[in-house]
Parts: C-alpha cells; sequence; structure tokens
C-alpha cells in the first residue's frame, strides 16, 4: 500500500488496457483521476472513487489542471488505424503529457510501450509512433517508467470475426501472452519502489505460445464454433486494397511488422521490481468464461 494517498492521473483510463491499472490503482489505496474525453462515459466505466477530470492530450490547458496535485502519471494511449493517427495520437500525445508533466513537478511518469520498441526496430507506424513516444519521455527528464509489454491476452478476441479466427501471417514466434490483470498490478507496484524509475521493463507472461496456439486455446475455452485460420501478409494486403478497408490495412501492417519481430528482452528486472505475473492464458480463459457466464465443459481447458 502506499504510505500516503499519491494521486496518480491516468490517461487512456477508458481502454482495455487503461482500465485494468486505475482499478489497480484504486484497490491499493492511491487516489486516481483519469482523464477523459467523456466524463459520463467514464463514470460509467471506472469505479465510484476514481476522480473524472474532462480534457484530452491535445489540448494543453486541460493536461496542466489534470496533472495539478498529481504525484505520478501513466501513459495508456492507443492510436491508429492510419500512420497520422499514431502519430499524432501515440507520439505528439505523449510528448505532449510529459511536457506538462515536466512543468507540473511530477515524480513519476509511466507508458505503456512494445517489446519490439528499439530505434532499429521501428519500422512500422505504431513502432516509429512508440519509439518517438519513449524518446519524448525521456527528453522530459521526468522520471519514468517504461513498459515493454508483449501481446496481451485481451487481444485475442479481437482476432475473432463471426466464426473465423484469422491470424495474419505465419507468426512464428513464441510469445510470453500477459493478462491485463498482471500488468495492472506491475504498474501499481512500480508506483510502490523507487528501484523502478529510470527502468525500460519487458513485462512477459508465464507461457510462450504462438499467437496460433494461443488463439487455438482461447477458441476452445470460449468460442468454440469457431476456425482458427491463417492467412498470408500478401492476401490480406490484396484483400484491404481490392476492398478500400482502412482497418483491415492497418491490422496486416502491424502483423506484417510483428511476423518479423520476437521477444528480445529480459523480462527479469521486471520481475524482481515489480513481481512476477500470476496467470497463464488457461487460467485466464477460466475467469473469462465464469464472467460471461459459461460453465459447460468448455471450461476444462488445459
Amino acid at each position: 500500500m502506499p504510505s500516503s494517498p499519491d494521486r496518480i492521473l491516468v490517461i487512456g483510463a477508458t481502454g482495455m488496457l487503461g482500465k485494468p491499472v486505475a482499478e489497480r490503482l484504486h484497490a491499493e489505496g492511491f487516489a486516481v483521476r483519469a482523464l477523459a474525453r467523456s466524463p459520463e462515459r467514464a463514470r460509467n466505466l471506472l469505479p465510484a472513487g476514481v476522480e473524472i477530470v474532462q480534457g484530452d492530450v491535445a489540448e494543453p490547458d486541460t493536461l496542466a489542471r489534470a496533472l495539478d496535485g498529481c504525484a505520478g502519471v501513466h501513459i495508456n494511449l492507443k492510436g491508429g488505424p492510419d500512420e497520422a493517427s499514431y502519430e499524432r495520437v501515440e507520439h505528439q500525445g505523449t510528448r505532449a503529457v510529459a511536457q506538462a508533466a515536466r512543468t507540473a513537478g511530477i515524480r513519476q511518469l509511466t507508458y505503456l510501450s512494445a517489446y519490439t520498441i528499439t530505434a532499429q526496430t521501428a519500422t512500422s507506424p505504431e513502432a516509429r509512433a512508440k519509439w518517438r513516444a519513449e524518446e519524448a519521455i525521456r527528453a522530459s527528464g521526468v522520471p519514468a517508467t517504461i513498459f515493454r509489454a508483449t501481446w496481451f491476452m485481451e487481444s485475442l478476441p479481437l482476432f475473432i470475426r463471426g466464426r473465423t479466427a484469422t491470424v495474419i501471417g505465419r507468426q512464428p514466434h513464441r510469445l510470453h501472452w500477459l493478462a491485463a490483470a498482471d500488468y495492472a498490478r506491475m504498474v501499481a507496484r512500480s508506483y510502490q519502489t523507487p528501484a523502478a524509475l529510470g527502468k525500460e521493463l519487458y513485462l512477459y507472461g508465464l507461457e510462450a505460445l504462438t499467437m496460433r496456439e494461443a488463439l487455438q486455446r482461447y477458441c476452445a475455452a470460449l468460442a468454440p464454433k469457431a476456425r482458427v485460420l491463417t492467412i498470408p501478409v500478401a492476401l490480406s494486403a490484396g484483400l484491404a486494397r481490392a476492398t478500400g478497408d482502412a482497418e483491415l490495412r492497418s491490422i496486416t501492417t502491424l502483423l506484417a511488422y510483428y511476423n518479423r519481430h520476437g521477444e528480445t528482452g529480459d523480462p527479469a528486472t521486471a520481475r524482481a521490481v515489480c513481481g512476477p505475473p500470476k496467470l497463464t492464458l488457461d487460467q485466464w480463459c477460466r475467469q473469462r468464461a465464469q464472467e460471461q457466464g459459461i460453465t459447460s465443459a468448455r471450461l476444462a481447458v488445459g
């Protein structure tokens, strides 16, 4: 528990990965403030004790007000699907927060990056924006912890459309899939130990599975009618061009990038500083099934 109710501003607190962080910080005794473009939506999604302030990372005045009285700020932004959006949201938005945090005298900034991000591998629109965001954080001088996380288990349902779970590309790399609950606990822990400051921490889960293997386990537990299908990157790119589907084009570009890059960082430091992950994919599937009221034999995954 924090020694005092330090206030943490969470940017992106209503998103798939930001919401668990806001909830965990609140549960552990921090005073949590959420920046939201739609306060009404945020109030419906977040615990009653979370303070909601209206604002946007593109509006410096709202950032200054939101950071007033805070000890820390967590950034969980998501751009896309086009390159301009990644640049505007992920890079420029993060830079604006970091600059405002420096002016406000924030003691700690945390940021969700990705496991592939380096100067040499920043070759996709998302990766370029994240690398520039990391650079902006370092340039700000605000004490920071950068989380380079692997793929999240919560992303698996996004691969499914109707009765098809689609993997674009061979995706040969074995990934240590991470639960958002474990990630949120690690973020909260980073605000409780000075050892997290100035670190770039690789957050990996317990098991190494290819994308196809992870989807097969997910479908066996939660979408048994779905068939896992692998399609070549070139075919997906061709479909995107033929249909003018901007989202498919973005997803294809993203997965073509991850088709080339696997996990390289060492999670040992993150686990020593912020604690180890707890959930396997099978355990996470069971929890999700219970939340959805699925009580059939499908729960006997693994």
